[in-house]
């Protein structure tokens, strides 16, 4: 590396120590409360912390002006900052990877920890028409799910930022609550929606 690029990969490597440092930070105390308190991690909780998500995004992006910034504009990008996010109190969670095949098709699912037999499904609403057909995507994502032996609890967390879903509430009313498939078993589903 040439003496001139020093400087600009310190500058780098330094931002990037500041994003994870944020983020462990935001993980933190959620950690030491459970720690403390001896509660077991379930799908409430998980909930609970993506309901905090513009908290998050908004404390990075506005902690200092040359510190890291989050800049989400793509599904890929709500995945990661989900990612940081749950991953350092579920450890068993894994991003990406192909479920069972099910009627000769493959779904992707954006994460599942078996231990809490959750699946998190993150969506980026990228203009009208699809904040308005998000539901048939959500409606797909569910019957896929259903027969999964490690999914028990759905949770949708659906980033929109731009206010593309005409009726937030409805939506919510539609997807969220327990769906059963044909040997009864439940699958709770839950719709996270933020700006």
């Amino acid at each position: 590396m040439t003496e001139q690029w020093v400087p600009i990969a310190k500058e780098a490597v330094e931002k990037v120590r500041d994003a994870a440092g944020a983020i462990i930070a935001l993980n933190l105390e959620s950690q030491i409360i459970r720690t403390n308190a001896g509660q077991e991690l379930g799908v409430e909780k998980v909930v609970s912390a993506l309901e905090q998500f513009p908290e998050c995004v908004r404390y990075l992006n506005t902690r200092r002006s040359s510190g890291a910034v989050i800049d989400i504009n793509s599904e890929a990008d709500v995945q990661d900052a989900v990612y940081l996010m749950l991953r350092p109190w579920i450890i068993d969670l894994v991003p990406e990877n192909p479920t069972d095949r099910i009627a000769s098709r493959y779904s992707i699912k954006d994460f599942i920890s078996k231990e809490l037999s959750v699946v998190i499904e993150a969506k980026y609403v990228r203009e009208k028409k699809h904040g308005r057909d998000i539901s048939k995507e959500m409606h797909d994502d569910i019957e896929m799910y259903r027969n999964h032996p490690d999914c028990k609890h759905l949770v949708f967390f659906i980033y929109d930022r731009d206010a593309f879903i005409p009726d937030v509430a409805a939506l919510k009313r539609q997807i969220e609550g327990t769906s059963r498939n044909y040997g009864n078993k439940k699958l709770n589903v839950f719709c996270i929606i933020k700006p």
